[in-house]
């Protein structure tokens, strides 16, 4: 596993817990975590139902808070951070990507795409910019007028990936990204996740299937709220 002092962490979790209170007892969804991950890795969250991940992956999106230990992103402590404060974070430092890819449905393909940028203090004409270059990078310079329901699975993927770069993120994070995809496009899309991991972004999946994890270059296994393994990938990605 990759040294702490070899590049730079863009996440630090430092000793981290979940717990939720049922009745009387106490729930622990993770359990004393640490986890280092640095400029630039693929990495896969993977595990069981009921193993931590779903939680993990909240807290890494900066949808939830630990319920102890720190959460440091891109050198920012946001472990204790208000609800108004992690959605400024979350809109500038995770680019999310969902199974079910959360697209705006009276939303042009365009429009998706700005939607992030909308808080900023930017002119429309420069957010359109940034929205049609992502657009380029997926693939879909031809499709900015069309609507979400008139492209396929993977096309509203690709949609949804724009989407997540369009802000630059620190991180990528995708959720089951390919859960409702055929394979032959969930095979594109991942193919579209090792370029962008080729061209220097910082990629974490969170996956229940052994063959999306293990496209990645890094495989991270919770149990029952803990890291069972942390293991680097040295497998050649598999292309169709």
């Amino acid at each position: 596993m990759m040294n702490s002092h070899e590049s730079k962490a863009v996440i630090a979790i430092n000793n981290v817990s979940k717990s939720y209170h049922m009745a009387d007892e106490a729930f622990y969804a993770l359990k004393n975590v640490d986890l280092s991950i640095h400029k630039n890795e693929y990495v896969a969250i993977t595990g069981p139902s009921g193993s931590g991940k779903s939680t993990l992956m909240n807290i890494l999106g900066c949808l939830d808070n630990p319920s102890d230990g720190e959460y440091w992103l891109d050198d920012q402590n946001v472990a204790s951070q208000s609800e108004a404060e992690l959605a400024e974070i979350r809109n500038y430092g995770v680019g999310f990507i969902f199974q079910s890819f959360n697209l705006l449905p009276r939303a042009s393909v365009l429009q998706n795409v700005m939607q992030p940028l909308i808080y900023r203090l930017m002119p429309n004409s420069e957010r359109k910019k940034l929205a049609l270059d992502a657009l380029k990078r997926v693939g879909l310079s031809d499709k900015v007028k069309n609507l979400p329901n008139q492209l396929s699975g993977g096309q509203r993927q690709r949609v949804a990936i724009a989407r997540a770069l369009v802000t630059n993120p620190a991180i990528i994070l995708g959720d089951e990204p390919t859960g409702n995809l055929d394979s032959k496009t969930t095979r594109d899309i991942m193919d579209l996740f090792d370029e962008l991991h080729d061209q220097g972004h910082t990629i974490i999946l969170v996956t229940h299937e052994a063959d999306i994890a293990d496209h990645c270059r890094r495989v991270v296994r919770l149990v029952d709220g803990e890291i069972e393994s942390d293991i680097e990938n040295h497998k050649e990605a598999q292309h169709a």
